[in-house]
């Protein structure tokens, strides 16, 4: 039997609001600031409910009753229509505020037992690109806790944002569970293999299914393009594609808002889906089933080796440059990083919530700088003029949390300064001129304390007196009542230990 599975990416991400600033200092002028308010203030979801009411209307209530109404109908065959979902935690949450109906559909259809849901970053987001991989397993985490939660169900296969995928992160995401992931099928790493069959991953036992793209994209890109020279496609000219296709698995993956979204329901697409699972039953020696029963019914024929330095996805080249393609990507994806360190020093919920909102992979998405066809489809996608106005806009809700971040360094220091520890190309450098002096780097408050007990005396006044250590209390510490009792210190008559002992008692005051 060839095992035909259908995999449904369904997405919709928060839209971040041009009149964040204005809508900001408003609040701010009231009096009613508070965090827990600033994610209506950065993200614009008057636009975010008109989208994901027009996709309901559109794709995702009749596409769903589609799906549920052929499941129903083969329910009692021994050829049971079958399909698998993986749905961002930030789709579910915008569902249940505004068409709570998506998601009854879609327990409705969890509940017959013929559908798969398949985990993800809860935010769709760009965490498999943030080093050391734990971002990645903890936005995991809470999604597969939010399908326990919403629908009952516990996943066991799981995809990253867009397919994104190297060896490292498939046996990471193996370390919490899975037994299969979902990737696309790249032809430099096929080599002359298909990718109909079921593979593993180079370094642990997790199965791998790989996309493949023609078939999807057939679908997903060409369903009504008119100078296609295969258009318009039947759902029973693809069926016989399907079945002269050789291989074991044909993992058809797509936007789920292919279906009446991307392509209109006056172009057919609800009437392909419709009779897909008729056309395909025609065939003995094809059937629906989901990731993991496909993955296990076959042998693993070979290994899937993606390094790490080449991790690649199912968007424009079938590399991560679609979202840290350019300068103004990688600017923004270095802002992020910076700030999660403050904001993990601070252990405030709130605020980490804001700061996973703007890991979504589609903030990235939308800056960059593509040409041709890649280029026409990220402004498809993007609600936004070009990409600077997309990076500009980014710029600003970072500029408000790192703002916020400060207000809350300056009610808690003491916590914060304990928990900080910044990147070393942050850190503050003593370079001093006396022989045998090594470069010493401060990344800490407790480091700085440390290192101003032993450099020299001639070092220390260099420092203090042209204003280097208050500057970098000031601008990467956010300490400013710090940084203004050193410029005190530095200014007053004493002599060098007493000016080092009045620092070094200024800084425990922060560290007690």
């Amino acid at each position: 039997m060839k095992d035909i599975v259908l995999f449904f990416e369904v997405h919709q991400p928060y839209r971040l609001d041009r009149r964040m600033n204005e809508k900001f200092v408003r609040a701010a002028l009231k009096g009613s600031l508070d965090v827990k308010h600033l994610e209506d203030i950065i993200f614009d979801q008057d636009l975010n409910k008109i989208v994901i009411e027009r996709s309901a209307n559109k794709c995702y209530i009749p596409a769903t009753t589609i799906i549920l109404e052929n499941v129903k109908k083969f329910m009692n065959s021994d050829r049971k229509f079958m399909v698998s979902f993986s749905i961002s935690g930030v789709f579910i949450e915008q569902a249940l505020r505004w068409v709570p109906k998506i998601v009854e559909l879609f327990q409705e259809l969890v509940s017959t037992g013929c559908v798969e849901l398949v985990a993800q970053t809860h935010y769709h987001s760009i965490a498999p690109l943030i080093p050391g991989y734990r971002e990645l397993k903890e936005q995991v985490e809470e999604h597969r806790k939010l399908m326990k939660e919403v629908f009952g169900v516990t996943p066991t296969a799981v995809e990253n944002t867009e397919f994104m995928y190297n060896n490292d992160i498939a046996c990471e995401l193996y370390s919490l569970g899975f037994k299969v992931i979902l990737t696309e099928g790249v032809d430099w790493v096929l080599g002359w293999r298909s990718p109909n069959f079921v593979y593993r991953s180079y370094l642990c036992d997790i199965r791998v299914l790989t996309r493949n793209y023609r078939l999807s994209d057939d679908v997903g890109f060409r369903f009504s393009n008119i100078y296609w020279d295969q258009y318009p496609l039947t759902a029973e000219k693809y069926t016989k594609w399907l079945a002269s296709t050789p291989g074991d698995v044909i993992l058809l993956a797509m936007d789920y808002e292919t279906f009446g979204e991307h392509h209109w329901p006056e172009t057919g697409i609800h009437e392909f889906l419709k009779w897909l699972p008729i056309e395909i039953n025609k065939y003995h020696y094809l059937r629906f089933s989901t990731p993991t029963l496909a993955a296990y019914s076959h042998p693993a024929v070979d290994i899937y080796d993606v390094p790490p330095w080449t991790t690649i996805s199912w968007a424009d080249e079938r590399d991560v440059s679609a979202w840290l393609g350019n300068s103004l990507q990688k600017s923004a994806f270095n802002m992020l990083l910076e700030l999660k360190r403050y904001i993990d020093a601070l252990e405030d919920p709130d605020l980490m919530r804001l700061w996973k909102l703007l890991t979504i992979s589609d903030h990235f998405y939308y800056m960059a700088t593509k040409f041709g066809s890649f280029e026409e489809v990220h402004k498809y996608f993007s609600p936004y003029k070009n990409a600077v106005d997309a990076y500009s806009l980014y710029v600003q809700a970072i500029s408000l949390l790192f703002h916020i971040v400060a207000e809350k360094i300056l009610q808690n220091p003491s916590k914060f300064v304990n928990n900080l520890s910044v990147p070393i190309e942050r850190g503050f450098y003593f370079k001093c001129p006396q022989r045998g002096v090594p470069t010493l780097t401060a990344t800490s408050i407790r480091e700085l304390k440390w290192i101003l007990e032993v450099i020299p005396d001639e070092c220390l006044i260099q420092y203090i007196t042209r204003g280097d250590i208050q500057r970098w209390l000031r601008d990467i510490i956010f300490l400013d009542k710090l940084a203004q009792e050193i410029d005190e210190i530095a200014k007053i008559e004493l002599s060098i230990n007493e000016k080092r002992n009045l620092i070094l008692k200024a800084i425990e005051r922060y560290l007690s």
